[in-house]
């Protein structure tokens, strides 16, 4: 039976009546499944979440940090019991293999008690009193902060700004992407309800809401992930009010393959991962193989075998299942188009894994995972992030020479540098614009 979920603002539920209108999510793997939907707010009710967050500011911000530690510990055990719910709910919105979604709600609960503890570390104020004056650095929270969060990791990429804000005495508007807002609604709403009212408040719409959210002048910093177009709208619209931005966005991240590097089944295993997980759709996976091109035949034999013994494309609730479905068919559009563009050019295309039982590949957006061999650093499947289950393999002579063919893309999120001697692969990774 789908969900009907709505906003969250001061600890009630909002937007019942769909005054933004309504969110429909379907299953990625079965697209005639309506999974659920959210009730979406207007400009109207997004600046009422903002201020109900600005009135509980004060009160939480003056709480005892023992006793806001202590309901933020309880609202972590809290958000761990719903593993076994809503896991399964996030697979069916998002099309992550169950497993993995299960293993959000785990992340959020430790992260909670991370901050917690983090919190305790680094919140005492400092004083340096000397020949040179007395200097005394205290540490306040902001107020209300705003975090936007993207659909690859919903519950995950919300923890990381919510915990730290609430640790610290904010309090925080979180908009999810429409395109997983079920399970990270009801988590976050799980732990909103060990919480004053107003504290966290959870709301959905489009354009106008994101917007008003982040130009709201009650807003005092925003938190932002996802891609650089998004990015740039919510960095112009936080600058009319000077708010302060964190802005995590794509990148079209490296591995770099040493010859000295083990070529072992663990290497190929973890590089497999390291690739697909999450379809691919992961800001720091990799995304393009730099191998020796003295050992390429023996890195690409290698890697298809471990990719077949570990990848299964399927329905993400079938245990058996290592990759779903990708997120909409416009990823699956942008996947098969690099894809087709790369073999058009001479590249070799290899599919990976196999297709689990039972499995109607038409029935969903999915994407067979690929390695693409033989090409070339300005073709799309190299310059362009994939965000999906593809990536190309390249092969260097000199290191110098691959160094500086990964530094030349623009988009240095992560990296990665594999070898037998750990002291080199830091020397090398220090050379690496990435981070």
């Amino acid at each position: 039976m789908p969900v009907e979920l709505r906003s969250l603002v001061a600890g009630q539920q909002a937007g019942g009546d769909g005054a933004g209108g309504w969110i429909e999510r379907v299953n990625p793997a079965r697209t005639d499944e309506v999974v659920g939907r959210v009730a979406a707010l207007d400009a109207v009710g997004t600046a009422e979440a903002v201020e109900a967050a600005h009135d509980t500011f004060g009160p939480w911000s003056s709480t005892d940090p023992a006793d806001r530690a202590e309901l933020l510990v309880s609202a972590a055990d809290a958000v761990a019991a719903t593993a076994g719910e809503l896991g399964p709910l996030l697979a069916r919105e998002l099309g992550k293999v169950a497993a993995d979604c299960a293993g959000e709600m785990g992340f959020a609960a430790a992260y909670l008690r991370y901050a917690v503890e983090a919190f305790q570390r680094v919140s005492a104020p400092t004083e340096i009193d000397d020949e040179g004056g007395r200097l005394r650095v205290i540490r306040r929270p902001y107020g209300v902060c705003a975090a936007i969060v993207p659909w690859n990791a919903p519950l995950i990429l919300s923890i990381l700004k919510v915990a730290p804000a609430l640790a610290c005495g904010n309090t925080i508007v979180v908009k999810p992407s429409p395109l997983a807002p079920l399970a990270v609604t009801a988590a976050l709403g799980t732990i909103a309800e060990q919480l004053p009212a107003g504290v966290l408040s959870v709301i959905h719409g489009d354009v106008e809401v994101g917007e008003t959210l982040v130009g709201h002048p009650l807003v005092r910093k925003v938190a932002f992930t996802g891609g650089g177009t998004v990015a740039r709208s919510v960095a112009t619209t936080a600058a009319r009010q000077i708010t302060p931005v964190v802005l995590e966005l794509g990148g079209n991240d490296a591995a770099l393959v040493l010859e000295d590097a083990p070529f072992d089944d663990e290497m190929y295993e973890r590089l497999v991962w390291g690739t697909f997980l999450t379809s691919g759709q992961v800001c720091m996976a990799a995304k393009r193989l730099y191998v020796p091109g003295s050992r390429a035949d023996e890195f690409t034999e290698g890697y298809l075998a471990a990719a077949d013994r570990l990848l299964v494309m399927g329905d993400p609730l079938d245990p058996a299942v290592t990759v779903g479905p990708v997120a909409s068919p416009a990823q699956k559009a942008h996947v098969e188009g690099l894809v087709v563009d790369a073999s058009g050019r001479g590249g070799v295309v290899h599919e990976l894994g196999s297709v689990a039982e039972g499995t109607d590949v038409d029935a969903g957006w999915f994407c067979r995972p690929t390695l693409v061999t033989g090409a070339e650093d300005d073709w799309p499947v190299v310059t362009e992030e994939q965000f999906g289950p593809t990536v190309p393999l390249l092969t260097y002579g000199s290191l110098d020479s691959a160094l500086e063919r990964i530094n030349a893309d623009r988009y240095g999120l992560a990296s990665s540098v594999w070898s037998m001697d750990e002291d080199r692969a830091f020397a090398v990774a220090e050379r690496i614009e990435a981070g």
